[in-house]
């Protein structure tokens, strides 16, 4: 007699191994319709154990009974070690809903792309290639792109660039009290792995000292926390005192800025800059060449200083101060320069560039340039800030100046944290996109580091630990959602 649990029944049936093979299935006159094979063995042990799980599966499917399948504690115990078990799916859901949710602060849902969302949010987790990032997507995610597919979408998000720093802006309003009337600008350059230049790829002053491969300058203007505002793409050859003007331009135009102070390095610093700010009317506070400086100017300067820690003296439209700490810093530098120019006066076979102690006497001797020796003497803990800004007192116009480290910390974080370089894009259009993601993973890095209190990087790693497993019965089609600390094997 076959038995039977309300419509499901359990047949067994030799196979052609000589095995018995256990299903679950229901009858229709003689006619047998299977609903589940649950398995075959020879071994009486296992087919006793097959037949209880039969049992199972018609206890939970039996129509006539209520089903549940969200199982208690107690029963998910039970569950986790029947046969049939099976981990469906793994993913890093805490890193993604975590994520999702710092993209959304920024405003950046609002642009409506998914994939710029899911490229932006892996950068941030593992930065990676275009390529290995849609690998890391189904890897942490389970999110699933054709490659094709993903580079025809990003090649339509550079118009995007626009929104995006609007939306940067508006979160730095909301969250960071900004208004525009202080901003940090200062470039970068970030280098391609080839060596084919063309019209916008080209060789240049490498900040990354990569001077035989071709590069790109960036701009990028941020506030006095290091939240990126805007950025801007040059030509890899662009000298980098010509980025900030069409930058200040730009952002003046498109938030119809009345008031702006900026402080930049003394990259930015020429004449002809500074006449342009001056008739734009915007302050700034910029870094100034004073090593050009005369002896005789040099000497004056150090004199009314008088080597006297935080002192403070106004020449013209410059700012000098004295710092005991920068002083021990530039006499170390200086014995640096020193020894190596009397190694290499001793040496003259090793003189093969200019160096900074060495003057030449003829085509061929060299002798100590003891006027520059002295200069930068003098010059030793001095430091010089070039600014039309009269009404605010010195003290805070240098300190404003120290906060340029936000915009350093803001580079390092893109091209170590972000890994925004080197670059493997070829066509201008892309280099736009792959800049595009990385202000924005950037932005991101910024809010996330705020929140937490550490590094980005020591964020990520903690959430990359965090898996959670889906376990499904494959018996009673229960799910149970464990979350581990390792990914399973």
């Amino acid at each position: 007699m076959k038995p039977h649990y309300g419509h499901l029944s359990i047949r067994t049936v030799k196979t052609s191994s000589n095995a018995i093979a256990i299903q679950v299935g229901y009858y229709k006159g003689k006619r047998f319709f299977l609903k589940k094979h649950i398995g075959s063995s020879k071994d009486q042990a296992n087919i006793k154990e097959l037949k209880n799980m039969a049992f199972e599966y018609i206890r939970i499917h039996n129509p006539q009974m209520t089903l549940d399948f969200t199982p208690s504690p107690s029963d998910a115990n039970e569950i986790m070690f029947k046969r049939g078990m099976q981990v469906v799916k793994n993913v890093l859901e805490e890193a993604y809903r975590y994520l999702e949710s710092v993209y959304q602060k920024l405003g950046f849902n609002n642009l409506q792309s998914d994939i710029l969302k899911h490229m932006t949010i892996i950068r941030v987790l593992e930065p990676s290639s275009k390529i290995h990032s849609i690998e890391l997507l189904e890897k942490y995610f389970d999110i699933c792109y054709k490659k094709t597919t993903v580079f025809r979408k990003l090649t339509a998000l550079t118009p995007l660039k626009d929104k995006v720093i609007e939306m940067a802006v508006a979160y730095a309003k909301t969250h960071l009290h900004f208004n525009f009337t202080l901003v940090f600008y200062d470039v970068t350059t970030l280098y391609f792995e080839t060596d084919k230049k063309d019209d916008f790829r080209k060789c240049g002053f490498s900040k990354d000292n990569k001077i035989n491969q071709p590069q790109i300058v960036i701009g990028l203007l941020v506030d006095k926390t290091g939240f990126p505002l805007y950025f801007d793409i040059f030509e890899g050859n662009t000298f980098e005192g010509k980025t900030m003007i069409p930058v200040i331009l730009s952002i003046k135009k498109k938030f119809t800025i009345e008031k702006l102070t900026i402080v930049a390095d003394a990259g930015m610093l020429s004449e002809a800059n500074i006449l342009q700010l001056q008739k734009l009317k915007i302050d700034y506070v910029v870094g100034a060449r004073i090593k050009k400086l005369s002896l005789e100017q040099i000497k004056e300067i150090a004199l009314k200083l008088k080597q006297k820690d935080k002192r403070i003296i106004k020449k013209g439209d410059i700012l000098y101060e004295y710092s005991l700490t920068r002083a021990k810093k530039d006499k170390a530098d200086n014995d640096r320069f020193l020894v190596k120019a009397n190694y290499l006066l001793t040496n003259p076979s090793k003189i093969f560039k200019r160096s900074l102690f060495l003057q030449t006497q003829d085509k061929k001797n060299f002798i100590l340039n003891k006027e520059m020796v002295e200069k930068y003497r003098l010059l030793e803990g001095i430091k010089g800030f070039k600014t039309n800004i009269t009404h605010v007192p010195y003290r805070l116009l240098i300190s404003r100046y120290r906060d340029l480290w936000h915009i350093e910390q803001s580079f390092r974080m893109a091209k170590s944290d972000l890994i925004a370089r080197p670059i493997y894009h070829r066509k201008k259009n892309s280099i736009q996109y792959h800049i595009l993601i990385v202000f924005m993973a950037l932005c991101m890095s910024r809010v996330i580091e705020k929140e937490k209190g550490q590094t980005v990087k020591q964020v990520m790693d903690n959430l990359r630990d965090l898996w959670m497993i889906t376990v499904k019965d494959e018996i009673s089609g229960n799910e149970l959602k464990l979350t581990v600390n390792k990914k399973p094997h």
